[in-house]
C-alpha cells in the first residue's frame, strides 16, 4: 500500500469510527392517538371551542381524536398537567411559574384572556372592608391558584403574611359556598362564582386589583412540545380561531356558558364582558414582567423559595417560539 493510500484509509477509517460513535438523532414521534385538552369555566375560550368542535375537525384527518378534561382552577390543571394526564392546560400565568419551580415540566405558550378574574370577597354584613381586616380572619383559598396568590400579594402589602390569617382550604366553587354560609369570614374569590355571589347574594369586592390578576395562560406539558411541535402549532392555530369566533360572536360564547353553568345572563355579563378581555394572544414582554413581579412578590412572602432565580424560571417558563397565524 503507498503512502498516499495508507493515509486516505486511515481518514476513512477514523471518519467510519467517529460516525458509529456519534449518537444516532432521534426519530421523530408519532402522531398521539388523541390530544388531551382542559376546559374551564374561567377560560371562556376553551368552552366555546370545544361546543363547536374545531379540534375535532382540524384532527380528524389524521385519525386523531380529542378527549376534553375539566379543570376547576389552575391548581387542578397544572395537576393533571404534572401527572400526564393532559396535553394542555388552562393556568394563570403566577400558578404555572410556581408550578414549575416546583418541577412541573410545563411551558407556558399562549395567552387566552387578560382576566380580572379575582379579588377579595367578603359578605354584605361583615366589618371587613381593607385588607388589614382580615388580621385574624378565616379565609376561603384554594392554594396554587391565582386567587391564593393574590391573596398572599394583598397580604404582602398591608405587612401581614397567611400567619396573620386562618386560611381555609377549598376549592373555588365551595369557597363561595362557605362565605355565603358564613363558615368564613372572607373568600379570595374566582370567576364565574364571584360574580354570581355579587349578583345574588350581594357579596362585597372589598379589594380589587386588576394589574395582580395574572393573565389567562394555556400550557403544554414540555415533553409534549418537544416531541410533537406541529401537533402544539396546529392547536395554537385553532385556539386562535377560536379565540377571534368568540370576540365576534359574544351570544354563542354566552350560550356556550350559560349551558354548561346555568348561571343567569347577568352574571354571565359581569364576568364576559366586564372582566375578561380576549384581545391578546401572543405570549410575551407582558406576560413576562407579570408574571415576574408575582414571582418576586411571592419570593418576599416566603412561598418562593428565596435560592430560586426567579427570572430565570420565567424564561425557562415562557416559551413564545410556537407560531401563531399571522406572526
Amino acid at each position: 500500500m503507498t503512502l498516499f493510500s495508507r493515509r486516505v484509509f486511515a481518514t476513512t477509517l477514523a471518519a467510519a469510527l467517529a460516525a458509529a460513535a456519534a449518537p444516532a438523532s432521534a426519530p421523530a414521534a408519532d402522531n398521539p392517538k388523541e390530544i388531551r385538552i382542559d376546559w374551564a369555566t374561567y377560560n371562556p375560550v376553551s368552552m366555546l371551542l370545544k361546543d363547536k368542535g374545531f379540534l375535532e375537525k382540524e384532527f380528524a384527518k389524521d385519525g386523531i381524536t380529542i378527549r376534553w378534561v375539566q379543570t376547576l382552577g389552575s391548581n387542578k390543571a397544572l395537576e393533571f398537567l404534572n401527572a400526564g394526564s393532559i396535553d394542555f392546560g388552562s393556568t394563570a400565568g403566577s400558578a404555572a411559574l410556581v408550578a414549575r419551580i416546583n418541577g412541573n415540566p410545563i411551558k407556558s405558550i399562549y395567552v387566552y384572556s387578560q382576566p380580572e378574574w379575582t379579588a377579595l370577597v367578603t359578605r354584605k354584613d361583615t366589618s371587613i372592608n381593607k385588607i388589614a381586616d382580615l388580621k385574624g380572619k378565616r379565609v376561603a383559598v384554594t392554594r396554587g391558584t391565582d386567587p391564593h396568590i393574590f391573596l398572599v400579594r394583598a397580604l404582602l402589602s398591608v405587612g401581614l403574611t397567611e400567619r396573620d390569617i386562618t386560611p381555609v382550604l377549598l376549592q373555588h366553587p365551595d369557597g363561595k359556598t362557605a362565605l355565603i354560609r358564613g363558615d368564613v369570614d372572607a373568600w379570595a374569590g374566582l370567576d364565574p362564582m364571584m360574580a354570581q355571589a355579587e349578583i345574588e347574594d350581594g357579596a362585597r369586592l372589598f379589594y380589587r386589583n386588576k394589574d395582580a390578576n395574572t393573565w389567562g395562560i394555556l400550557n403544554a406539558r414540555e415533553q409534549f412540545l418537544k416531541d410533537h411541535p406541529d401537533i402544539v402549532r396546529r392547536v395554537l392555530a385553532v385556539y386562535e380561531e377560536a379565540r377571534k369566533y368568540s370576540l365576534a360572536h359574544y351570544d354563542e360564547l354566552k350560550k356556550s356558558f350559560i349551558a354548561v353553568t346555568k348561571l343567569p345572563d347577568a352574571v354571565v355579563d359581569k364576568q364576559l364582558k366586564e372582566r375578561t378581555d380576549l384581545n391578546h394572544n401572543r405570549i410575551g414582554a407582558p406576560q413576562r414582567q407579570s408574571i415576574l413581579e408575582a414571582g418576586i412578590a411571592l419570593q418576599k412572602a416566603g412561598v418562593i423559595p428565596a435560592n430560586v432565580d426567579v427570572k430565570k424560571s420565567v424564561d425557562e417558563l415562557i416559551d413564545d417560539r410556537v407560531p401563531l397565524p399571522g406572526n
